[in-house]
């Protein structure tokens, strides 16, 4: 997730130097990042959820005697990678919250 954020984040060094320097607080910037990278994991863990779900569907018509896991297991595990990855993307935003301000806008 780390790596996923520090591209769009170090190619918009300009916007973020822009947003702190008319006001935006590096909190702002922050959190502006940090929700930018929770919408990338819900996307990936609803994508998830759905793909899991259908092939749980065939595997219990092909796998009768088998029981599948229920619900929980998969909240629990999709609760803990949306966690880890919020912590992976702490490191990009607080990068994105720490630009310099005059650099960034005599940057290009």
């Amino acid at each position: 997730m780390a790596g996923v954020l520090a591209f769009p984040v170090s190619a918009r060094t300009r916007e973020w130097g822009v947003r702190l320097a008319i006001g935006s607080t590096p909190g702002d910037v922050m959190a502006r990042v940090l929700r930018e990278g929770a919408g990338i994991v819900l996307a990936g863990v609803a994508a998830g959820a759905v793909g899991g779900y259908v092939l749980a569907r065939l595997a219990q018509n092909e796998l009768r005697d088998v029981p599948l896991p229920g619900a929980w297991p998969a909240v629990g595990a999709a609760a803990l990678l949306v966690v880890a990855a919020v912590l992976a993307a702490l490191s990009p935003a607080a990068r994105a919250s720490r630009v310099d301000v005059v650099q960034a806008l005599r940057s290009e």
